[in-house]
C-alpha cells in the first residue's frame, strides 16, 4: 500500500467526502472502526478519522479477503485500506469506498469502552483518553481548535500582538488567594527562619511564588510599549468547586489597549465576540447542527420549567445578528427592582444597589428585558478589583460585563485606573502590598495613558457556542478537585 504521497496530499475522510473529483480515483485512508455489519456476501465497514464528523462506508467482498482479518476488525480498531471511490449504492451517502486492500493497524479487544451505543457524559469523563473517538467530544473540539484559529486571526488583523505572560508568579491579580504554589522546597522538612517561618529565600526563585491566575497585570506592561496586545494561555485556581463552570486549569483570552477608554473597550468586546460566534457559525454548520440537535433532545427531558426557550443554533444566531444593548449597573438595578419576577418574590437572590448581580439576574436582563445580549458598566467599586479606574462619582469604577442567553457574564472587563496617586490609594485600601506590585506601580509614574482591557475564559465561550452543560466537557482534560488522572 502505497504511502508515500507527501503528507498533506494523502486525502483524508472529510476530502474523500466532499471533494467530488476523487470519485473514480484509488485512494489510501487510515482511521478507526466505527460500525462493522456483513452477511455472506459482502462487509461494510464505517470508518472515521477525526477529520469530519461523517464516517465513509467502506465495502468489502469476503471472498477477496483473509477471513482471518475480518474477525479482527472490531469497534475501535484502526485500518488502512486503499481501494476505488464510487458513487454510492445504497442511502445516507453520496460516496463510498470499495476495498482492494485492507491493512490492520491496531486491533481493538471486545472490552473497546467506546462501543457504538449511547454513552453518559459522566461515563466519558472517566475515559477521556478515549472520548476524542465519539461524535459529540469530536465535536466539541473541532470547534474549540476553530475558535481558538479564529482568536489568533482576529487580533492579528486588528493589529495585536500576541504576548506570552509567565505561568509562573509572584503576584496575585484578583487578590483572591486561591492559588496553585510552586516550591522546589521539601515538604518533608523545609527550611525555617528564626520565627519558625518557611524561609523562602531559599526557594528556586527566593520568593513564594504560584501559577497564574491572569496574565492581566503582566499584559498591562506590554500594552504600555506594544500599544496593542492579548495573550492567551492557561490559567490556575485553586479553588474547591465541584460545579459544572468551574475548572482549577483553564485557558483566558485577555487583550490590553494603550489609549482605549471603557467605551472602546465595550465596543472591542463586541465585535470581538460576535465576529467569533460569526466565524463558527460560517465554518462548523455540520458540527453545530450535529450538537443542536444533541442539545434539543437533552432539553425536552428537562422539567418544563428548566428548558431553555432557544435551540442552540438559535442562541448563536441571537448573539451574532443583535447588537449588544448597553446599560449602567444602576440602570440594570433599577430594571430588575421594577420586573415581574422581583415583584413576585421569584429570584432566589435578594436585588438591591451594591449587590454583585446573579446568573438569574443577568438572564433576565438579557433574555426577557432587553432580548438581546447586554453589556453592563459602572458597577461599586466594593466589589471590583483595585486596578479598575475610579469613577467620578466615587462609588462606581469603569467597569464592564458582557452578558450572553443562557450563560450570564462571559466577559468582564474594565477601563485601568492609569492615576499613580488613585491607585495606590486603592491598594492601600484594600491591603495590597506595594512592595510585590512596585514595577505595576511605575507604569503609572513613566509616561501614564488611558489605556483598558478585558477577560474572556476560553472554555466558557466553548460551553456557550457547544451548548454543553458541563464545562468539563468542553477542555481535553479536565483539572478539579480530585480530578487530574489524565
Amino acid at each position: 500500500m502505497d504511502t508515500r504521497l507527501p503528507i498533506f496530499e494523502r486525502p483524508n475522510v472529510r476530502k474523500a467526502l466532499e471533494d467530488s473529483s476523487l470519485v473514480g480515483q484509488t485512494l489510501t485512508l487510515r482511521g478507526w472502526v466505527r460500525t462493522k455489519r456483513e452477511n455472506k456476501n459482502v462487509v461494510f465497514i464505517n470508518l472515521n478519522d477525526g477529520s469530519t464528523l461523517k464516517n465513509i462506508q467502506i465495502v468489502a467482498d469476503p471472498t477477496q479477503h483473509d477471513d482471518e482479518l475480518f474477525r479482527k476488525i472490531t469497534v475501535g480498531a484502526s485500518l488502512a485500506i486503499e481501494g476505488k471511490l464510487v458513487p454510492s449504492q445504497g442511502s445516507g451517502q453520496a460516496v463510498e469506498m470499495e476495498a482492494a486492500k485492507i491493512v490492520l493497524l491496531g486491533e481493538s479487544p471486545q472490552d473497546y469502552a467506546i462501543q457504538p451505543k449511547k454513552h453518559s457524559l459522566e461515563f466519558l469523563r472517566e475515559k477521556a483518553h478515549m472520548r476524542f473517538r465519539t461524535n459529540t467530544f469530536g465535536a466539541v473540539f473541532r470547534i474549540r481548535h476553530a475558535l481558538a484559529f479564529a482568536v489568533h486571526q482576529y487580533f492579528h488583523q486588528h493589529g495585536f500582538f500576541y504576548l506570552h505572560t509567565p505561568i509562573i508568579t509572584g503576584s496575585d491579580a484578583e487578590g483572591a488567594g486561591e492559588m496553585f504554589k510552586v516550591t522546589t522546597l521539601p515538604f518533608d522538612n523545609p527550611p525555617r527562619d528564626e520565627e519558625g517561618r518557611i524561609d523562602f529565600r531559599e526557594d528556586f526563585f527566593g520568593k513564594p511564588t504560584n501559577l497564574t491566575v491572569s496574565g492581566q497585570l503582566e499584559g498591562e506592561l506590554g500594552a504600555m510599549g506594544l500599544g496593542l496586545i492579548y495573550t492567551f494561555g492557561p490559567t490556575f485556581r485553586a479553588e474547591n468547586s465541584n460545579t459544572t463552570r468551574h475548572l482549577a486549569e483553564f485557558w483566558m483570552i485577555e487583550p490590553e489597549m494603550a489609549f482605549y477608554d471603557l467605551q472602546d473597550n465595550m465596543e472591542l468586546a463586541e465585535d470581538f465576540i460576535r465576529s467569533l460566534v460569526k466565524g463558527v457559525l460560517r465554518h462548523c454548520t455540520e458540527d453545530l447542527a450535529f450538537l443542536d440537535a444533541r442539545a434539543a433532545e437533552e432539553n425536552n427531558q428537562k422539567p418544563q420549567a428548566e428548558r431553555s426557550t432557544m435551540g442552540l443554533l438559535e442562541r448563536l444566531q441571537f448573539v451574532a445578528e443583535n447588537a449588544f444593548a448597553r446599560v449602567t449597573y444602576t440602570e440594570a438595578i433599577e430594571i430588575l427592582l421594577n420586573s415581574t419576577p422581583h415583584k413576585k418574590k421569584k429570584f432566589q437572590y435578594p436585588i438591591q444597589w451594591g449587590i454583585d448581580l446573579q446568573s438569574e439576574h443577568e438572564r433576565y436582563l438579557v433574555e426577557k428585558h432587553f432580548q438581546k445580549p447586554v453589556i453592563v458598566s459602572d458597577y461599586p467599586k466594593d466589589i471590583k478589583a483595585f486596578y479598575m479606574r475610579q469613577n467620578d462619582d466615587g462609588k462606581t469604577v469603569a467597569a464592564m460585563d458582557v452578558l450572553f442567553p443562557g450563560i450570564g457574564e462571559i466577559i468582564g472587563g474594565s477601563q485601568r485606573e492609569e492615576r499613580y496617586d488613585k491607585l495606590r490609594e486603592r491598594m492601600q485600601a484594600m491591603h495590597i502590598p506595594e512592595e510585590e506590585l512596585w514595577w505595576y506601580l511605575e507604569t503609572r509614574k513613566y509616561g501614564t495613558v488611558p489605556h483598558s482591557g478585558f477577560g474572556l475564559g476560553f472554555e466558557r465561550l466553548v460551553q456557550f457556542v457547544t451548548g454543553m452543560g458541563n464545562i468539563r466537557d468542553v477542555i481535553p482534560f479536565p483539572r478539579y478537585p480530585n480530578g487530574a488522572e489524565f
